[in-house]
């Protein structure tokens, strides 16, 4: 299992752009082969600032889907909007509990 996390900070005006974008296309994202699970996270004090979170079967599952059209095509309406370099770490749960 992989799990994924990815910041992405957008100019101010380009908020809205990115939320319709994402809405049009996040049950396609999560119902992807490979993907197990898919959030979208907003920093509580730089309303800019968002993550998306997701789990992948594999890592070749989360290869498959960023070299896949879906991912080109979400990709391509997204990266126009940044205000920063996105960042991405795919990570190992240490500890889990409740």
């Amino acid at each position: 299992m992989i799990k994924r996390i990815v910041k992405l900070t957008f100019r101010d005006d380009e908020i809205e752009t990115f939320l319709v974008n994402f809405e049009k296309n996040k049950l396609r994202i999560r119902n992807f082969a490979g993907c197990c699970h898919l959030e979208l996270w907003r920093d509580k004090n730089h309303s800019n600032i968002f993550f998306t979170y997701s789990f992948w079967e594999s890592e070749d599952k989360l290869n498959t889907y960023r070299h896949s059209e879906l991912f080109k095509n979400v990709w391509s309406k997204t990266k126009i909007l940044f205000s920063e370099k996105p960042q991405a770490w795919s990570i190992d749960s240490v500890w889990e509990g409740e």
